[in-house]
């Protein structure tokens, strides 16, 4: 299949970078305000407590949503011990510009293959920020690898944090209700669980399995951010643990998830990026969504004017991880 697109741009991808960078409105230091939402996206490192203080000024956020590289840091990989010392660093400077009731959620991977760090270390890390740990959330993926000696891989790992007592809202999912049972009686009259729900949906767990991750097919595609996390997904977190008006930070930006969250969900965003590409990328989601609605470029690109078709072929995709598939055939937003 040829698609128009980037190849993954935090690595191996000097050629095309070097061809965005004079494209991107900001250089590091530089902090972009959006005139009409009061969003805010910097180009800086969340481990720099003064670039921090400046983009929030005397800000403060209910909710952070925080999507880190995976071990590999500015196109360098580190071993764990120092990857959990930089992940320790911008979990201080964020702990200081969120407010005293406040929620903290970070995806965060674990290398099965490598004793599942780096996600333990980070565990026992977060014990001594003085965050609670609330809900250990899996992501079910529809779409998988693996081989035939091991099973498939298809989670990915959300941890959810409090400090203080923040909002929650519960959330449902867009599976139907069907199961009856859990009978018991109110106000003289025996009841089933279905007559008592407040929704005909299921209400959301620590394990969600009716949210699509995102490939190259999906609309919201943003080509060239490796792991991009499902639009689906961070709107859940936004509503649950934030209220309209509330201020959300992410210190990854990456695809602009976040910030296109709060957009459609009413809520100021402060996001930044250490990498101007991936600035200019959250600028463009904004401006594309605000002029057209579309929430990615799916089998495009966000440079399209300034650099044209970039033609990359897509290899066909292993049968276990075709939609209809038995691992896929889970509904989808």
């Amino acid at each position: 299949m040829q698609v128009n697109c980037f190849p993954r741009l935090d690595i191996d991808a000097d050629e095309i970078r070097a061809r965005l960078i004079p494209h991107c409105r900001l250089k590091p230091g530089d902090i972009w305000h959006d005139p009409h939402a009061g969003h805010v996206i910097g180009c800086g490192d969340g481990t720099d407590p003064e670039f921090v203080r400046r983009a929030f000024k005397n800000r403060k956020a209910t909710l952070a949503v925080l999507d880190p590289p995976y071990n590999l840091v500015m196109f360098e990989k580190k071993t764990v011990s120092e990857y959990i010392a930089w992940c320790r660093n911008w979990i201080d400077c964020c702990s200081d510009v969120l407010s005293d009731d406040c929620s903290l959620y970070v995806w965060l991977g674990a290398d099965q293959k490598d004793h599942f760090q780096p996600l333990p270390q980070f565990m026992t890390m977060m014990a001594a920020t003085g965050f609670e740990s609330r809900a250990f959330i899996t992501l079910r993926n529809q779409r998988g690898y693996g081989t035939q000696k091991n099973w498939m891989a298809v989670r990915q790992e959300l941890l959810y944090y409090t400090r203080g007592n923040p909002n929650f809202t519960v959330q449902y999912t867009d599976i139907p209700k069907i199961l009856r049972g859990y009978y018991k009686e109110v106000g003289g009259r025996r009841t089933e669980n279905l007559q008592r729900s407040r929704s005909n949906t299921i209400r959301a767990g620590n394990v969600w399995v009716d949210i699509q991750q995102v490939f190259y097919r999906r609309r919201e595609n943003v080509n060239g951010c490796y792991a991009q996390k499902p639009l689906a997904a961070i709107e859940r977190i936004v509503l649950a643990s934030s209220v309209e008006g509330d201020l959300v930070t992410d210190f990854f930006a990456h695809s602009g998830a976040t910030l296109l969250a709060c957009e459609r969900t009413g809520r100021q965003c402060l996001t930044f990026d250490i990498d101007p590409v991936f600035t200019e990328i959250t600028i463009r989601r904004l401006e594309q969504y605000r002029s057209t609605g579309r929430t990615g470029w799916q089998t495009g690109h966000p440079f399209e004017q300034e650099l044209g078709t970039i033609e990359v072929t897509v290899p066909e995709e292993p049968v276990s991880a075709r939609p209809g598939n038995d691992l896929t055939n889970v509904a989808s937003r």
